[in-house]
């Protein structure tokens, strides 16, 4: 996998229907990448922009309703917008042939579910189908990464709630995607699991990944995300780093709720009222 494309310090902003942005500035853009450009489902999202790049943790984040889920879905490609068109590395996805997309992005719902009592490894190996092999350096190395090896070999129905997640989620870092979604991925996990999960999407960012992941809990956000996306109606409210994008004034606007941010960068938590 090749590096990703050099970060810049300066960033401009733009306000324009609402939307509050901090975008690279021009020198910084760069083909590659996964674009939402314009795109718009009735009744969930409403023309809603964003070049979403290799390197980055991005947290899409919004009240109940807001068209979280849809936009990820539709970054998938597993649901397409009436207006406006997603792009990954330039080319339109429904142009690009159904292996290519499937090796490209990985992709987590938000309620999996799992049709057969396969074990933990084999359920984790069916990531590996993009690619035609049985890739067991990878499969091992996802059942390390979210603490799984010890259940290798147990049934799925035997896991509790929080492990079976874990499993799923194993199951997209097998196939080793350039692009990890994932629908509240964090929300079934116990604190410790959280964090070991956290620091290995940091590790696949690093590596040149790109990840996307719907957040309800905006403090992971804050102090994990490198970018943050906020849906509210349908629209995109607010795009840019977590200390812009989730300021206390936006928060009161989207959530109709007073908050604040306590602590230190890295380790705030948010207060209401």
């Amino acid at each position: 996998m090749t590096d990703p494309p050099p970060f810049v310090s300066s960033v401009v902003e733009t306000r324009g229907r609402g939307v509050s942005r901090l975008r690279p500035a021009a020198s910084a853009r760069h083909e590659r990448g996964l674009e939402a450009a314009a795109i718009s489902l009735a009744g969930r999202l409403n023309d809603v922009s964003a070049s979403l790049r290799p390197g980055e943790i991005a947290a899409i984040c919004g009240p109940n309703g807001a068209g979280k889920s849809s936009l990820l879905e539709c970054l998938a490609g597993l649901l397409a917008p009436e207006r406006g068109a997603v792009l990954l590395d330039g080319a339109p996805l429904p142009s690009l042939h159904p292996r290519r997309r499937a090796q490209a992005i990985g992709y987590l719902p938000q309620h999996g579910e799992v049709a057969w009592d396969l074990s933990v490894r084999n359920l984790v190996a069916l990531g590996r189908l993009p690619h035609g092999d049985d890739g067991a350096a990878a499969v091992d190395a996802a059942l390390a990464a979210l603490d799984l090896a010890q259940f290798a070999a147990r049934p799925v129905s035997t896991l509790s709630g929080g492990e079976r997640a874990r499993a799923l989620l194993a199951r997209v870092l097998a196939g080793e995607p350039h692009w990890i979604l994932a629908d509240e991925p964090l929300a079934a996990l116990d604190l410790g699991h959280q964090l070991a999960l956290i620091r290995h999407l940091r590790r696949a960012a690093e590596a040149g990944a790109g990840v996307v992941l719907v957040v309800h809990d905006l403090a992971l956000a804050m102090n994990h995300a490198s970018r943050v996306l906020v849906l509210s109606e349908g629209r995109l409210a607010a795009d840019g780093p977590p200390e812009a994008a989730l300021d206390p004034a936006l928060i009161a606007r989207v959530w109709g709720v007073p908050a604040r941010w306590l602590g230190e960068p890295g380790a705030r938590a948010l207060v209401a009222g």
